[in-house]
């Protein structure tokens, strides 16, 4: 199914035997629905970021994930997150063997992301979904977008799992390699062993060089004393996770890398406790706890020199995952909030007609859509690294950070509005809002906070890396190929670019960077998303709505506006119009909408 699939009618919400009751006046929601076959722009984006072969063989797995992330996995996230894990320290012998129970739901999801779909292991054997080798990273993150609008939470065990088998496979010595990987890449719930990363302490949140874990080598073995502040996926059977050896410098330099296992290989409990879980304001179905090491068993990955650096790549590859789930949050914001809009009748009028409701609706679809564009382009260049691109590594470099900056940023805002659009309802934690509103604040901390994500672009990607310029030129190349767009408009979006660019680069040569850093960073974000958008409109079997996405970015991010000025014209409200509509937009008069900007 590549055409446009309408949201849904009203009729579908209210069941034919239903009486005319006050349970009428309720507007329905996305329970029931295939998240894959609303999703216009994902699939008309698909067949343009991935090969041929692999979207014909991947797209019945796309309409079964969709259908699972409105039906099942969505009903079983619900009864997830009004049932969190539980920690119990002791057995009923008095044994340390700290365990946490989930309930079942959690379980079954687990079973449908580890056992059915493999996430874990799909980027690192085949195997996975019937495919002989291994998928591409926009198959991957196609498939997580359309499983945490559903469920945000296990999502964290999924992407550290897939993550710490990258670090064992590239830096562990090949005894560690092949004790670890077996287990970790098994797609059997029984034998598998799921990883996770913890790297926070009271001393060192963002400042990891702060870290003060001690690691003592006795007898050949490598022993962790510590603690671990914030750790996710607290019952993980392996962690990695940083310490500082004895007699190593202080500081980011003398920290390694090492994983941890929860059991030993003579199948008693490591020495370590989880000492409790914390109370979260979302995430609430995944475990996060503190962790207190006495003594661990733990094994050296990689060089011992090198252990940040090392670290930093399962960073890396985690915030370009909390991006995605970003975007993901943000499709279900925008599903739920056109169902309501669509099925809400307020003073004698469907409120989806209501000029005020239409411009909040175009203010949730708009940071949705650039998510999507930004997050399969940098999926994209992933696949070219892994297929030997120089250039695509410097792309990765910059968009991973800006992904995670701008889009978990935008993503607040975007589940407020929604929960907005439905009202009261929203509020209730019956309704997905509730849940969709505290789970958007964990993208604006885990793995860096905004600050931290904007000084990494500005100072390390554009200052020392220079990725700004490889981005530059592949935008460039992209606005060449939609000459089917008015030159008048192409020439705004060269012109956003380059003082995107110039601004970046002088905040980077400036000795105090931070002032502008965030700045900086969202130009950039703004205008690779614009040209992303308006490129993808001109390619065949994309519909051309998407540019006016971009002439939306372009006149409110990017251009200078008076905040007293009345709202724009003709041109808006009928741009407005062909966005919020399922019918496919005339290129045409796309095309002469954005000529008259």
């Amino acid at each position: 199914m590549h055409g446009p699939q309408p949201i849904r009618p009203i009729e579908d919400f209210t069941a034919e035997s239903e009486p005319a009751d006050g349970a009428s006046h309720i507007a329905g929601d996305c329970a029931g629905l295939n998240f894959y076959e609303i999703d216009r722009g994902l699939r008309d984006l698909l067949p343009l970021y991935l090969a041929e072969d692999d979207y014909r063989h991947l797209q019945p797995h796309f309409h079964r994930l969709g259908h699972l992330a409105g039906g099942r996995l969505d009903e079983l996230a619900r009864i997830a997150d009004q049932n969190p894990p539980v920690l119990h320290a002791r057995d009923r012998f008095g044994r340390d063997e700290d365990w946490i129970d989930y309930h079942p739901a959690y379980r079954e999801m687990e079973s449908i992301a580890f056992g059915d779909f493999q996430f874990h292991a799909m980027s690192h054997r085949g195997g996975a979904l019937g495919a002989s080798g291994l998928l591409p990273a926009v198959a991957k993150y196609a498939l997580q977008y359309l499983f945490v609008q559903a469920e945000f939470g296990l999502m964290c065990p999924i992407s550290v799992t897939d993550t710490s088998i990258h670090l064992i496979r590239k830096f562990a010595s090949a005894e560690l390699r092949d004790y670890l990987l077996p287990k970790m890449l098994s797609g059997e719930l029984a034998t598998l062993w799921k990883g996770t990363q913890f790297m926070t302490e009271r001393a060192g949140g963002s400042d990891v060089g702060a870290i003060e874990t001690v690691a003592r080598l006795e007898d050949g073995v490598w022993r962790l004393t510590g603690e671990k502040w914030f750790c996710s996926h607290a019952d993980a059977d392996v962690a990695l996770l940083l310490a500082r050896p004895e007699g190593a410098p202080p500081g980011t330099k003398g920290l390694a890398l090492f994983a941890l296992p929860r059991r030993l290989k003579d199948g008693r409990r490591n020495t370590y406790k989880i000492v409790r879980l914390k109370d979260k304001l979302g995430t609430r179905s995944m475990a996060s706890g503190e962790i207190r090491l006495e003594g661990a068993v733990a094994y050296l990955v990689g060089d011992r020199e090198r252990g940040l650096k090392q670290m930093m790549e399962q960073v890396n590859l985690s915030r370009l995952s909390h991006g995605v789930r970003a975007a993901a949050m943000m499709r279900r914001c925008v599903n739920e909030a056109m169902i309501a809009a669509q099925t809400r009748v307020a003073f004698g009028e469907t409120i989806v007609n209501y000029p005020l409701l239409r411009r909040q609706l175009l203010k949730l679809v708009v940071p949705t859509e650039q998510a999507l564009s930004v997050m399969l382009f940098a999926a994209g260049s992933m696949d070219q690294v892994n297929a030997g691109s120089i250039e695509a590594q410097s792309l990765v470099r910059i968009l991973t950070p800006l992904l995670k900056f701008r889009a978990c940023r935008d993503n607040i805002p975007v589940a407020t509005g929604a929960m907005e659009v439905r009202g009261g309802n929203g509020y209730i934690e019956e309704w997905v809002h509730a849940r969709l509103v505290r789970d958007a604040h964990i993208g604006v901390l885990w793995e860096g906070t905004s600050n931290i994500n904007a000084l990494d672009i500005v100072r390390r990607a554009v200052g020392k890396s220079g990725a700004h310029r490889i981005l530059g030129a592949a935008l460039k190349r992209r606005l060449d190929e939609a000459a089917s767009l008015p030159k008048s408009f192409r020439d705004r979006l060269t012109l956003a670019l380059e003082r995107a660019l110039a601004f970046a680069e002088r905040v980077a040569a400036e000795p105090d960077a931070e002032a502008s850093a965030r700045l900086a960073a969202s130009a950039l974000y703004h205008v690779t998303s614009a040209i992303l958008l308006a490129w993808e409109s001109s390619q065949p079997g994309v519909d051309a709505r998407r540019a006016l996405l971009a002439g939306f970015v372009l006149e409110h991010r990017l251009t200078v506006r008076d905040p007293l000025a009345p709202v724009s014209g003709d041109w808006e409200r009928e741009a407005t119009d062909i966005v919020l509509t399922d019918q496919p937009a005339a290129a045409a008069r796309v095309a002469t909408l954005l000529d008259s900007q």
